[in-house]
């Protein structure tokens, strides 16, 4: 019996994650205006904190697709909002990397492609890790 192959799949950022970037952003250049007190400086600190906050917003709405898998591989996101295809054969390893310290873990879903390293988070992908990576795993498994 031959396996069905698995759906295609995609993981995004959360959908409410540019819009708190932006409040943030709007909120921290209201800040910056309110404590000027006639210092040029701190509203100029306030607005570029501010700007980079909401590009980073606008990179979530352009590209909120950060992961993407399908029968022939995966489709991973590159510098700002590029997409980059990864054959299955391109992929080395698929890890889940778990670290403690202080008290606080921090969990790391890493795609190891060879030349390069993919790293997402749990805030990348919108979904426990532990999930995305047995998903993967299986995946790839499938196209062997």
């Amino acid at each position: 019996m031959d396996p069905q192959p698995s759906p295609a799949r995609e993981w995004r950022v959360p959908r409410a994650l540019p819009v708190v970037k932006a409040l943030g952003a709007l909120a921290l250049a209201a800040l910056g205006l309110a404590l000027a007190a006639g210092d040029p400086v701190r509203p100029v600190l306030a607005g570029s904190i501010a700007a980079a906050l909401l590009a980073w917003a606008l990179r979530d709405l352009v590209a909120p697709v950060r992961l993407a898998v399908d029968p022939e591989g995966l489709t991973v996101i590159r510098g700002y909002a590029g997409r980059r295809r990864l054959p299955w054969a391109a992929v080395e390893a698929i890890r889940l990397d778990r670290r403690s310290r202080r008290g606080v873990t921090a969990e790391t879903l890493e795609i190891d492609a060879g030349e390069s390293l993919h790293l997402f988070g749990r805030r990348d992908l919108d979904a426990p890790l532990d999930e995305v990576a047995a998903t993967l795993t299986a995946a790839r498994a499938a196209a062997r």
